[in-house]
């Protein structure tokens, strides 16, 4: 019982959010200039999500570097090397 129900709470959360995004999709059809409105700035929005995704990625690809080359490690003044791993 303790394992299902933050199981059944994400799947409403995520069932609410996908209604959500459903209406606002609907919605969007008939305000402001419609689906023309769309296609003009859908290369815009493309190239953004693939510049997010990209920075995403190399940040996550920055984070473990450092972490598996030793960057992340504390420096100590009293040790020798500061305390750090050889490389």
């Amino acid at each position: 019982m303790k394992r299902t129900l933050p199981v059944i709470a994400a799947l409403v959360i995520l069932a609410l959010l996908a209604a959500l995004a459903g209406w606002g999709y609907y919605v969007s059809s008939w305000l402001g200039g419609g689906w023309e409105w769309l296609t003009a700035i859908l290369p815009f929005i493309i190239v953004g999500l693939i510049a997010v995704g990209g920075l995403t990625g190399v940040l996550m690809w920055l984070a473990f570097y450092s972490e598996r080359h030793g960057y992340d490690e504390p420096y100590d003044v009293n040790k020798p090397g500061g305390g750090r791993r050889p490389r």
